[in-house]
């Protein structure tokens, strides 16, 4: 799966919230991406749950380079995964 790809597809197509205090307040979110150096991971990985946390090899601004953002990001909240197959990250 090219993740710059599914990234690109999610963003424009589906529904993603960026940032940890805003991924943390989606009660429907699917799933989480965290970047590798994400100071609060285990915070993450402790609040998503049941749901599915998907760590992105790389850095945060590595991540936000991927998501075409002129920032860092850390964490992003899957809300609606549009037309893209960024679930199967989940798996």
């Amino acid at each position: 799966m090219d993740m710059a790809k599914e990234l690109g597809r999610v963003l424009s197509t589906g529904k993603v919230y960026i940032g940890f205090k805003e991924a943390m307040k989606r009660d429907d979110a699917k799933m989480f991406i965290v970047s590798s150096d994400c100071p609060r991971k285990k915070e993450v990985m402790e609040l998503a749950g049941d749901k599915p946390v998907f760590v992105y090899g790389g850095k945060s601004m590595e991540l936000g380079n991927l998501c075409k953002k002129p920032f860092s990001i850390s964490v992003m909240a899957i809300v609606d995964e549009g037309s893209s197959n960024i679930m199967e990250l989940g798996k």
